[in-house]
């Protein structure tokens, strides 16, 4: 399996959709939810039987609807499809018991509509728009940027915009991502080692990361809490950290996995707290505070504190923290093509690596109460 993410429109329940790829049997959507007071992870699974899912993304607004990029042979060429589903009803929200016969209990999604690419060719990713009302996707197809509106509560995708990447060679986009900033109309992409900002009302180019990497861009995230902050890692082992203003130099260059770089997370609520997977098995959890929206730390309001503490604070005189690595999780004997904080919890996050391993993760208590206290 490669395909995960949190079911964003939730955010009670801790929950985590999984896309399987299989070439023999029907692929299959599994639905994890997380326990925590008990500590039990329990599943329900949905067919998907169009073909292997690379890529799966939910709505924000619309807790049953999803999106995934899947394999479909047509005339002995692979194409790579795009579709918008919804699950059944009683699944849509954290349902905390697994069906007792998993065999007799395999329930089908429904298609809302496809997306499109015959004239565009192979899907890479489908996006929502950040805080939308779920009407608005992108699609990354070959070298296409696709704007698409969804209409009749998702039955049709009119596509409303789109730009293609000129250049020499076979240009084609790996990932990418849309900011959550700038009233939602800024995304970013990669193609080889290339990181490029587009302004999606004018389809143009805004900013362009050449050699961002040393080899092909594998993902991108930006910071929810500091407007012009993107975290980029790729095949060169590196995670890199640029401002989108001036992008001559990163900002910051992490080098603690062995091998590609497939996932970079900013948490939701605390971006200091960075996840990365990695085809060396591992996943890590840094802590990159300086470049944060809190580099020194949460700061006190000096109303808050009485004449004693004011003292007290005057004398622990505020220094940026040290960024460092909090922990590496060796939980993966495979790849970790992917990993993804909770939409419910922001202490919580999920991997997933190629054998089809979830492992369901916590912030170290002791970090989780440096950061709060």
């Amino acid at each position: 399996a490669r395909a995960l993410t949190p079911q964003t429109a939730e955010t009670d329940a801790i929950r985590f959709l999984v896309g399987t790829q299989s070439l023999r049997y029907d692929n299959q959507i599994h639905i994890i939810d997380f326990d925590d007071e008990n500590n039990i992870i329990n599943k329900n699974v949905l067919l998907h039987q169009v073909g292997e899912i690379w890529h799966i993304s939910t709505s924000p607004a619309d807790k049953g609807v999803l999106a995934t990029c899947y394999n479909k042979t047509s005339d002995s060429k692979v194409m790579t499809c795009a579709a918008v589903w919804r699950m059944p009803k009683e699944l849509e929200s954290g349902s905390h018991e697994s069906p007792d016969d998993s065999s007799s209990n395999t329930q089908t999604l429904e298609l809302l509509c496809h997306l499109d690419n015959t004239a565009h060719g192979n899907m890479a990713c489908v996006m929502w728009e950040p805080m939308g009302d779920g009407k608005k996707i992108i699609s990354l197809a070959d070298n296409n940027i696709l704007l698409w509106d969804l209409q009749e509560s998702s039955a049709k995708a009119v596509l409303s915009s789109s730009a293609a990447l000129e250049g020499k060679g076979q240009l084609k986009f790996t990932s990418g991502r849309w900011s959550p900033h700038h009233n939602c109309t800024q995304i970013a992409t990669a193609n080889d080692t290339t990181v490029r900002g587009w302004d999606t009302r004018s389809m143009r180019q805004i900013y362009c990361i050449e050699n961002a990497h040393g080899q092909l861009v594998r993902d991108l995230d930006f910071n929810p809490n500091k407007q012009y902050y993107l975290a980029s890692c790729g095949d060169d082992c590196k995670v890199k950290f640029w401002d989108t203003r001036n992008v001559t130099e990163p900002v910051k260059t992490l080098e603690e996995h062995s091998h590609w770089v497939w996932n970079v997370r900013y948490n939701h609520s605390h971006d200091q707290l960075i996840l990365t997977g990695s085809s060396d098995s591992r996943v890590i959890l840094s802590n990159m505070v300086s470049i944060s929206s809190e580099p020194f730390g949460h700061m006190v309001d000096d109303d808050e504190l009485s004449d004693q503490e004011d003292q007290h604070q005057e004398e622990k005189i505020k220094e940026p923290l040290q960024d460092s690595v909090i922990a590496t999780y060796e939980e993966h004997e495979d790849s970790v093509y992917a990993v993804e904080w909770s939409s419910a919890d922001p202490w919580l996050f999920a991997s997933l690596s190629y054998d089809g391993r979830l492992v369901i993760n916590r912030v170290p208590r002791a970090l989780k109460y440096h950061i709060l206290l």
